[in-house]
């Protein structure tokens, strides 16, 4: 979607700073020893007490509140009986619905004192998703996003994920256009002022295929990699975009509504 009324844009503001404390609150708790099902009733709980809902829940059936995938898992993890270990690499997944409008967000928390390489491959998904921002401006392709994404990925010596993207989202979860993260040449979508994307760099350790596990959900790494996740909902402007998904989101001064 695009940003069309005042309305819209408070509407999305609110559920997208309800995803930013529930990931913040699901942070928090994670920790040795809790199952993926308890770290998913924190984020339940934020979720009734914000007053917003799941929209994997409600969009599709999925078996959880929140994605939560944990090591190789890249995305779509099952919440469940698994129990966190020293070390683990959890990808908490929120997408939330409120008043009709929908934000996506993701972060990757290493439980307790993880690996070295651990480390820097959450810190390039994280320079990635930056560096995808800065990309992210009115009149730009959508493929200066991906382009942007792998050339950190590959800078730090890691590989991103191809078969899986962003996404335009705002009134359901996944919407046009498709957002890769890596610089398709064929896609000539362009970034309008006010268009809504998710934007969320998936990078392994090295180079893997997604594949979708036993569960029909989790999708994991082919060879077992490692892999990170890191995803922010903004509004694109011909300045730096508004990013929907922070505790401390910026005024919305810059975005026109195209009404």
């Amino acid at each position: 979607m695009s940003i069309e009324t005042e309305a819209d844009l408070r509407g999305l503001q609110h559920v997208g700073r309800a995803v930013a404390v529930i990931l913040a609150e699901m942070q928090a708790a994670t920790r040795p020893g809790l199952t993926t099902a308890a770290l998913d009733a924190v984020g339940e709980s934020a979720m009734r007490r914000l007053g917003v809902r799941s929209a994997p829940r409600i969009t599709y059936g999925f078996p959880g509140y929140t994605c939560i995938s944990v090591n190789d898992e890249i995305v779509h993890g099952v919440p469940g009986a698994r129990r966190l270990s020293v070390g683990d690499v959890v990808k908490i997944d929120v997408t939330a619905e409120a008043g009709g409008y929908v934000a996506d967000a993701a972060r990757t928390v290493i439980v307790g004192t993880g690996s070295a390489l651990a480390a820097r491959l959450r810190r390039s998904a994280k320079e990635a998703l930056s560096a995808a921002l800065r990309a992210a401006r009115a009149g730009e392709r959508v493929s200066a996003i991906g382009r942007a994404v792998e050339r950190q990925a590959r800078q730090d010596g890691f590989a991103v994920v191809r078969e899986l993207c962003g996404h335009g989202v705002g009134r359901t979860i996944h919407e046009d256009p498709e957002v890769p993260n890596f610089e398709n040449r064929w896609q000539k979508d362009v970034l309008t002022d006010g268009l809504v994307l998710a934007v969320e760099p998936m990078v392994t350790a090295v180079p893997a295929r997604a594949v979708k596990l036993e569960d029909g959900w989790t999708i994991a790494t082919s060879n077992g990699a490692l892999a990170v996740h890191e995803e922010h909902t903004i509004v694109i402007r011909h300045g730096a975009p508004l990013i929907l998904t922070r505790t401390d989101a910026p005024p919305s001064s810059g975005i026109h509504m195209g009404c």
